[in-house]
């Protein structure tokens, strides 16, 4: 068997597994309130957030989202979830972060600037009442990151039996 040269070899290609991802913003008031946003694209509200571009990290998605969105800088976060989507016939699943961007005054928020392409309209609500406008996966995530010191792992938006808070 001789020597093969690099060019003699048959190419081999492969695909790497793809995972989207996203990002998104727990933007908090004083007196356990959040923002929350009315998508135009679909039903329900949701939170600051989006995808996560090529070349840029969740951090870097969570906080140009919420600018684009809302038009507030975040310039301090805490990771509080990671959720795992699986996917499923209508939709790609993927990760899912989430950043508690912490407590935001009253004449911050009220110069909220929404991006009329993607929001129709922001809340700021107490938790109680936010929550149930949530959809369930964003609800479930924020639910499970609200109080919490710890970062949460969630599957499904469920939390997963042996992996604690």
């Amino acid at each position: 068997m001789g020597d093969v040269k690099a060019d003699e070899l048959p190419e081999l290609t492969f695909a790497l597994p793809t995972i989207p991802a996203s990002a998104g913003a727990l933007v908090r008031a004083r007196n356990d309130r959040l923002l929350i946003l009315k998508p135009t694209y679909k039903g329900g509200w949701t939170i600051p957030g989006g995808i996560v571009e090529i070349g840029e990290s969740p951090w870097d998605a969570c906080r140009r989202e919420t600018r684009e969105e809302c038009g507030i800088d975040v310039t301090t976060g805490r990771l509080k979830c990671v959720d795992f989507r699986r996917p499923r016939h209508d939709r790609p699943g993927g990760m899912r972060f989430l950043f508690d961007c912490g407590v935001f005054d009253d004449d911050v928020l009220d110069t909220v600037v929404l991006q009329p392409v993607e929001i129709a309209e922001s809340r700021i609500l107490p938790i109680d009442a936010a929550l149930p406008l949530l959809s369930g996966p964003v609800r479930r995530r924020v639910r499970a990151a609200w109080k919490t010191k710890r970062v949460r792992y969630l599957e499904d938006g469920r939390t997963v039996q042996g992996v604690g808070p």
